[in-house]
């Protein structure tokens, strides 16, 4: 009997566009990129959604499942609009979230602030216990003060409450007393616990994360649970998921449950596709870069593999992965795909400082008024408004002529605004800006390649989103790069990346020991719990046992070092030799990371770590998705473009992509698809490999 055709449904937000991807059971796909309703992001979601299906003339049946990548968390955060937030702790900890870590983003700065706690002083309770650190009762938990708690939380009217208890990570008693005695007494009240968050020592970051996960879960159990009802109006059997921080996928269930782990939900899905789609072409190394709207974002694939790290914070602004800038935002001690990100994007506004120079961003123009050229009340000019001066960026419409542009308006506003100011010609200035971009843009990339020791010369750049695209040439020449991959649909790729993302859930537990004290029966005890609770997240998610594989990993330092390196551990039982191994791998990665390691020191174990998976469709399932493009018998057709006062305006082919096929071609080239736009420059060549990816030799 045929198998009824099924769709499963992609959808990546950002703040400038809704990208939506659909793909068949039989192969076949649909895609749809629409402005962000930044009022109601769900909105988009669902009003796109109908399109597609009136367009294709689905049955709303067929709709498997969403997979959602969300920025719901992070921007309630940022825009310090989370939920009214209590922390009940331990007696004397109360001010642990005012003191953090003695660390400040701006070094020199006499006059830095730090952003305010999540919770106020006044919202923060202190109750009478106390545990030690190997889970010893130092002091009972005493009932009286619970009780003072709950009545002084009734009366100030939470949203939500973080239980966080000194060293509860060795013994979760106490918290799991309180939460529920204050879960009965506000049932209407958002309530989680350290243990259940982020059962490790330290004790800021473990308050920090809690108070995060509290602070975002009734916002994000809104926008969730309000998105479910609304797709169940168009099949009530569609499966919502969630794209998580380190890259995995889960319900959308669990995520209001433990809604810190998509904070960084957003950005995660492009660096999965770029792994992916990279090793299948043959290069396992790439430095992934996302270049949409608002900001510029980088990532390291290595070996095939992406990086995690648990060292991030939320709400400081750009963030620059960087062990060495911190202190300007949330510590959130999760694990993170390793991204760095700037405040540059197609529509970060340019303007011109006191000293007469341009700068771009970080504000952008978002979805509403957006750029200039989009006449839609923007008047600020922007990055893409650059773009459509200098020829690179069809002048009258994108996305397929869903929105259509005004290159005159572009150029008056640029003009107006910067070339006024600066009395350079328009398209000197238009150029200056796409330079600037891509220098600032070198920052993220340098991030997360020369600040971790890696050279990013060994690399491919692996370019996606909106506006990458356009910059990726110019970028990769500024470090040396020697060659571009442009990735089918690449102004869609994070909302595939989403189709293709495993189902995960991670666990850790503190285990903090000398490597060579470290007895393998209680490292194999504390790796089959992580498991047991691996394996229960996921078969309640509706998945079978046979389809669970489980990855381990280990955190490891140098005795008196404050931050750990993961490295991976086999499979099985752990013996007294796999311990020692797992310590030569973690001198090694030192060695990579920091270029040195410390001979004769001893190591310590501090975390152990479960990752429980099921993997999805392999790439190779979606190959018509690399040639959906057809050739346009109209093309190709030149249009004038501005490559610099070297090469001035040239009479420049716009192709589309299968127009690439066979040899290679020389630039200057355009590359318009629906949903991105290429642009090769002089010196560079384009070809396009059985895969579908445009391969730019850099020159």
């Amino acid at each position: 009997m045929t198998q009824p055709l099924t769709y499963r449904v992609g959808v990546d937000i950002g703040g400038t566009f809704t990208d939506i991807v659909l793909l068949g059971s039989d192969g076949s796909v649909a895609t749809l990129k629409l402005s962000s309703t930044t009022d109601d992001y769900g909105r988009g979601i669902v009003d796109g959604l109908r399109e597609l299906i009136a367009k294709r003339r689905l049955p709303p049946e067929a709709l498997a499942e969403i997979v959602h990548g969300t920025t719901v968390a992070t921007n309630a955060i940022l825009e310090s609009k989370g939920a009214r937030t209590a922390l009940i702790t331990t007696e004397g900890f109360r001010d642990v979230l005012e003191f953090r870590r003695i660390r400040i983003p701006q070094l020199y700065n006499l006059f830095y602030e730090k952003p305010p706690p999540l919770v106020p002083r006044r919202l923060r309770f202190e109750v009478q216990e106390r545990i030690g650190p190997r889970g010893e009762v130092w002091e009972p938990l005493q009932p009286e003060s619970v009780t003072a708690a709950v009545e002084r939380l009734r009366a100030a009217n939470v949203e939500a409450v973080a239980i966080t208890f000194l060293h509860s990570y060795a013994n979760p008693a106490h918290e799991r007393a309180v939460q529920e005695v204050v879960q009965a007494a506000l049932p209407e009240v958002y309530v989680c616990s350290s243990v259940d968050i982020l059962p490790e020592i330290r004790e800021y970051e473990r308050t920090s994360t809690t108070v995060i996960n509290a602070y975002v879960g009734p916002i994000v159990k809104h926008y969730l649970s309000r998105l479910i009802a609304e797709l169940r109006s168009i099949n009530p059997a569609t499966r919502l998921l969630i794209m998580q921080s380190n890259g995995g996928v889960m319900s959308a269930e669990s995520a209001i449950e433990r809604p810190a782990q998509i904070v960084e939900s957003g950005p995660a899905a492009g660096v999965i596709a770029a792994a992916r789609t990279a090793k299948r072409a043959g290069y396992p190394n790439v430095i992934s870069f996302d270049m949409g709207g608002t900001t510029a974002k980088a990532s390291l694939v290595e070996d095939g593999k992406h990086t995690e790290t648990s060292e991030y914070e939320v709400g400081g602004g750009i963030n620059l992965s960087s062990q060495l800038v911190k202190g300007g935002g949330y510590a959130l001690k999760l694990p993170v795909i390793d991204i760095s990100e700037i405040g540059a994007g197609g529509g970060s506004i340019v303007w011109v400082d006191p000293g007469g120079r341009i700068r771009i961003g970080p504000r952008s123009a978002g979805a509403v008024p957006g750029p200039a050229c989009y006449l839609a009340g923007g008047e600020e000019p922007t990055l893409t408004d650059a773009n459509v001066v200098l020829g690179y960026i069809n002048p009258t419409y994108l996305a397929g002529g869903r929105i259509r542009l005004d290159a005159e308006k572009a150029a008056q506003a640029l003009s107006d605004k910067v070339a006024a100011r600066t009395g350079m010609s328009l398209l000197d200035t238009a150029y200056g800006v796409y330079r600037i971009a891509g220098a600032t843009m070198t920052r993220a990339i340098k991030a997360v390649s020369t600040y971790r020791g890696r050279d990013p010369r060994d690399f491919a750049l692996l370019a996606f989103g909106g506006s990458g695209p356009i910059c990726a040439v110019e970028l990769a020449r500024s470090l040396q790069i020697r060659q571009v991959l442009i990735p089918p649909a690449p102004g869609l790729f994070s909302a595939f990346g989403l189709l293709i993302s495993d189902r995960e859930h991670q666990f850790a537990q503190t285990y903090f020991r000398r490597a060579a004290e470290a007895q393998p029966e209680d490292l194999n005890a504390a790796y089959a719990r992580l498991e047991r609770q691996a394996r229960r997240a996921l078969e309640h998610e509706g998945y079978r046992p046979e389809q669970i594989t489980m990855h381990r990993a280990m955190d490891l330092r140098y005795a008196g070092q404050a931050y750990e390196l993961i490295v991976p551990i086999p499979a099985g039982p752990l013996t007294v030799a796999e311990i020692s191994n797992a310590v030569e791998a973690f001198e090694q990665e030192h060695f990579r990371t920091y270029g040195h390691r410390a001979i004769d020191e001893p190591v310590d174990v501090v975390n152990v770590r479960v990752s429980g998976l099921v993997a999805t469709a392999s790439l190779a399932e979606y190959a018509p998705f690399a040639v959906q493009n057809s050739s346009d018998p109209a093309r190709p057709f030149c249009r004038d473009a501005y490559f610099g006062p070297e090469h001035g305006i040239l009479s420049t082919p716009v192709l589309t992509r299968p127009d690439l096929q066979g040899a290679k071609r020389a630039g200057p080239l355009i590359v318009e698809e629906y949903d991105a736009t290429c642009v090769v420059p002089p010196d560079a060549e384009a070809s396009l490999d059985p895969f579908g990816n445009i391969v730019i030799d850099v020159g």
